[in-house]
């Protein structure tokens, strides 16, 4: 995922109702659409995250050294400023980039 190139706003945005239902033409079906996606995003996400820390990580027996290490702190403060899963996937929504099909139509 590309965290740095997001559009997604950190705050709390209004959407129009009939922007939010126009591809599937029920609020349900879209709110369940883009939770399953911030889900996605957010797991990606975490394993980012995890996968960065484990860069920093020391592997000590002694609780007596804590280390501070100023790039840890900076990875930390970089993911927790990005805006949250349910934003990104809001905007990937409005933005067409989520593909949903409906399975209980045949083909």
């Amino acid at each position: 995922m590309d965290t740095k190139n997001l559009k997604a706003p950190n705050t709390s945005v209004t959407y129009d109702r009939d922007l939010l239902t126009a591809p599937t033409g029920n609020m349900y079906e879209a709110i369940s659409i883009i939770a399953k996606r911030a889900e996605q995003i957010n797991s990606e996400i975490k394993e980012e995250l995890i996968e960065k820390l484990e860069e920093f990580a020391t592997y000590n027996d002694s609780l007596e050294e804590v280390f501070e290490n100023k790039e840890q702190i900076e990875v930390s403060k970089f993911y927790e400023k990005l805006p949250k899963p349910h934003s990104i996937a809001v905007e990937e929504w409005m933005d067409g980039k989520i593909y949903h099909r409906d399975t209980s139509v045949s083909e």
